[in-house]
């Protein structure tokens, strides 16, 4: 297949690029700024930003099938002149009218466990409204709706190291509650590749995750243990975080607000992981803590 990948020089772009010429397929990434370096060789770029329509159509023709990667950051405020609306729904309108336009036979989107229109966080809600867009095509659509994805480079981590220090740190109560099901990026590029290629899995949204149910402090914990270094967590009661956070929200200098407080107190496990709908066994997956103990999977 030809495949066009908008956000492919990303995060999961990058591996999915990756995964796809593995299997034999043409790729081309799409981004604002395309890096080649971070792509194989055999991966073409393409130039445009999903939230202008004229700047992308040109990519879909001719293609096969498109995936849509595009999204703000969910742990961070959005910078400023950015805006979850403009990404999330604005860029799932525009990719898949362009898809549609351009008779491309397969669509993915990747959205996030937690998408849902009436969220009261910006990033899922606007994720939820950007997958109803999706599923009211006319496209050959499969919806991926993965919990926090972790690898080298992974936002979440990094996010957790940022506001956070090893030996002794604060996190708002509710901390040591079931937070994520981290599942590792190349596994979600494994997982996306497949919705692509078999055609039982069109019409279909799939929640799914990693092999472990974390809360915020264990994975705190499991992250300064890997550096050898130990740290002890103390609550404060999330009405008072909410307060402090209240004041720093319209400051977008410091990418913490109200959103990120919000994000904390929501669990982000599925009901059922619809990982066995791509034959996959939770055994199979790649855990944090083997990620953390070994850095990369010692298997092929």
């Amino acid at each position: 297949m030809d495949v066009l990948v908008c956000g492919g020089d990303g995060f999961v772009g990058q591996h999915l690029c990756a995964d796809l010429v593995d299997r034999g397929h043409s790729v081309t990434a799409l981004s604002r700024s395309p890096n080649p370096d971070v792509l194989p060789d055999e991966v073409e770029t393409a130039t445009g930003d999903v939230t202008e329509y004229e700047s992308i159509e040109g990519a879909f023709e001719g293609k096969d099938a498109a995936v849509n990667l595009t999204a703000l950051p969910p742990l961070h405020q959005p910078q400023p002149g950015t805006f979850h609306d403009t990404v999330c729904i604005g860029g799932a309108v525009n990719a898949a009218h362009a898809a549609s336009e351009h008779d491309v036979g397969r669509y993915v989107e990747m959205s996030s466990l937690g998408a849902e229109m009436d969220s009261p966080i910006a990033y899922w809600r606007t994720q939820g409204l950007g997958d109803l867009v999706v599923e009211y095509s006319d496209l050959d659509w499969v919806v991926l709706r993965p919990s926090f994805i972790f690898g080298e480079g992974s936002e979440t981590i990094e996010f957790i190291k940022q506001y956070t220090t090893p030996y002794v740190t604060v996190l708002p109560e509710g901390g040591e509650e079931p937070t994520f099901q981290p599942i590792w990026v190349e596994d979600v590029a494994t997982i996306t590749a497949e919705a692509l290629e078999d055609d039982k899995h069109i019409g279909n949204v799939y929640d799914f995750g990693g092999p472990e149910v974390l809360t915020f402090g264990e994975v705190t914990r499991m992250l300064y243990r890997a550096e050898g270094k130990s740290v002890k967590i103390f609550s404060v009661p999330m009405e008072f975080a909410k307060i402090g956070l209240r004041m720093l929200d319209p400051i977008t200098a410091i990418p913490l607000g109200l959103d990120q407080a919000r994000a904390l107190e929501m669990s982000n496990v599925t009901d059922h992981n619809d990982i066995d709908a791509f034959g996959i066994d939770e055994s199979d997956l790649f855990s944090l803590s083997a990620y953390l103990e070994q850095g990369r999977p010692l298997r092929e």
